[in-house]
């Protein structure tokens, strides 16, 4: 019997091998003096860049330098403390072995590394799980926005069967239990009962200080000319222009914030998943997903919101094909559905060469920095 991930690539190998073909169409060779007429470009003010390939109806920001969280950490010490201690403590789920940071692994770009959760008593979730970096910039929030602010967020998990299983009603007495934890409350919040909403203010703080760290495209972008390689200046220019990945992919954050359907619906499978639609119950939103920020893009592997590619090239073979486009057949069920998901207009077949694959790529390292490793709290006794 095929495993998930073998489902999955089984559905997109037709998607693949026409990115493949694109891929082989043969091009001009690049001139040798076209690194130096990019840099010439890119080394220029911001305002004055190559206009970017974008269709007309879409809203976008240009890329910029890579924003602080407005948290002060200083002034807030306390409770990112408390809120860092509740994030990495396993006595917040039912079974008391599993945390916040068991599918946010800081070393592995506060995700999990896995296609999709792997939760209480080994149960697996639907969708990979989404990095923390630069959430506080996130909203709304989860693949399918069912939330809006990250105190909802904190909570969810915590409650959700498959994933952390502990009763949210039954947390704050299990915390109050605990002496170290009721004096930190009581000390923070000047209140003797441990509630929730505490409880999500101090976990949703603590994320809100969790960001990347300034990559060589920033060091660029300040005036280091050379912080860039002529491959890496090249794939800039391939991601805002050829590539047309600024019409999702755009700000500083790298992300619109937006929901689009890309064509990983999977109408009428076993793991269909309708997205946004499941909060909205809006037609048009079938099969719409959260653009994810791509800053630390090569540290938060696997990808898509199924976990379907361990690789970028996977990814940009997909977009290089136009995306999944679901055949509809003539029955109908299926002619009269209004649940048949669409493909967003924005992807289109690109004609991306391995060449430009492989600039892409070495810029989307370039907006990347290594992970890092924070230290655990010592959790209250």
């Amino acid at each position: 019997m095929l495993n998930r991930k073998q489902v999955y690539i089984t559905i997109t190998i037709s998607l693949i091998a026409i990115a493949g073909s694109l891929s082989s169409w043969q091009t001009q060779p690049v001139p040798a003096n076209y690194a130096d007429s990019l840099r010439s470009l890119y080394t220029r003010p911001i305002a004055q860049w190559p206009k970017p390939d974008i269709d007309s109806n879409i809203q976008w920001k240009e890329l910029g330098l890579r924003p602080n969280s407005p948290i002060g950490t200083d002034s807030l010490k306390e409770m990112v403390e408390l809120g860092k201690q509740l994030f990495f403590d396993p006595r917040l789920s039912g079974s008391n072995q599993i945390s916040c940071g068991s599918c946010h692994e800081p070393e592995l770009g506060w995700t999990n590394g896995r296609s999709t959760a792997v939760g209480h008593d080994h149960l697996t979730g639907n969708r990979n799980v989404p990095s923390l970096l630069n959430v506080w910039a996130t909203q709304p929030l989860f693949w399918d926005g069912r939330v809006k602010t990250l105190e909802e967020q904190a909570l969810n998990p915590i409650g959700n069967e498959v994933e952390m299983h502990q009763g949210i009603d039954k947390l704050p007495a299990k915390l109050s239990a605990i002496p170290g934890y009721k004096s930190e409350f009581q000390k923070l919040f000047k209140s003797k009962k441990i509630t929730e909403a505490q409880i999500a203010e101090a976990l949703a703080t603590f994320q809100r200080t969790i960001i990347s760290r300034a990559s060589k495209f920033d060091a660029f972008l300040q005036g280091r000319e050379k912080a860039l390689t002529d491959q890496e200046i090249e794939g800039l220019h391939i991601f805002r222009t050829k590539a047309r990945c600024m019409n999702c992919h755009n700000g500083p954050l790298f992300t619109d914030n937006q929901f689009h359907n890309i064509g990983l619906t999977y109408y009428k499978r076993k793991y269909e998943d309708l997205g946004l639609y499941n909060v909205t119950k809006d037609p048009k939103d079938v099969g719409k997903f959260k653009t994810p920020g791509l800053r630390d893009i090569v540290i938060t592997r696997p990808y898509m919101h199924v976990g379907l590619f361990d690789n970028l090239e996977g990814v940009i073979n997909i977009y290089n094909a136009g995306g999944g486009h679901p055949r509809r057949k003539k029955t109908p069920e299926e002619e009269a559905d209004p649940l048949y998901p669409v493909t967003s207009s924005i992807l289109r077949p690109l004609g991306l060469t391995q060449h430009d694959k492989d600039a892409l790529i070495a810029f989307l390292n370039a907006i990347s920095t290594t992970s890092y490793r924070i230290s655990r709290p010592a959790l209250p006794q």
